[in-house]
């Protein structure tokens, strides 16, 4: 049976130590021209920030978890699943789990992933759902290398996902050492 497309960003489901999956506060930039959804990659910027990640970045902090705000037309204290692009409100603290030891679960875009643990791979898509707040992306299949923003570690357990051999498996996967911030021997300047 074929595995459903439907990606749904980067999962936190565990520790790679075991220990607890935990978010991370940061800030995202005054009217910042890019929405960002729940478990999309984001990148650090100079002075502390946020902001949307693109393939290949190597900069990358971690993966967005929602962000809070006072929203500028109510003045009123907001939560939302996702960054809405161009907020004037200059309180934005996004939730990230930047933790380079966090396992994630998510979906190919291509086929053959079952051969392909341990592999290095970059990530696809940086949209989302404005009603659920839910990203899009997923591993690009078709980059795997040695290299890339995440190794892939294990197939995920998910019932639904019975079907390694076609596209859309979705697969356990960490930053890998080279493109993290925290785990990069240069500093952002």
């Amino acid at each position: 049976m074929a595995n459903k497309d439907a990606a749904f960003g980067f999962k936190p489901t565990r520790h790679l130590s075991g220990g607890l999956i935990r978010a991370e506060e940061y800030a995202i930039a005054n009217n910042a021209s890019a929405s960002i959804f729940t478990g999309q990659v984001v990148e650090a910027v100079a002075g502390g920030g946020i902001e949307a990640a693109a393939a290949g970045d190597t900069q990358q902090l971690g993966v967005f978890a929602g962000v809070f705000f006072t929203d500028p037309s109510t003045s009123k204290p907001t939560f939302k699943a996702f960054y809405p692009a161009s907020t004037a409100a200059a309180d934005t603290v996004a939730s990230v789990y930047a933790d380079p030891n966090i396992i994630f679960e998510v979906q190919h875009d291509g086929t053959g992933t079952a051969a392909m643990n341990h592999g290095g791979f970059d990530f696809v898509g940086v949209a989302g759902s404005t009603l659920s707040g839910q990203s899009t992306s997923e591993l690009d299949t078709s980059s795997v290398t040695t290299s890339g923003g995440f190794k892939q570690i294990g197939i995920s357990k998910d019932p639904n996902n019975s079907d390694t051999a076609s596209a859309n498996a979705n697969a356990y996967v960490k930053f890998n050492t080279g493109e993290h911030v925290f785990t990069l021997t240069t500093a952002l300047g």
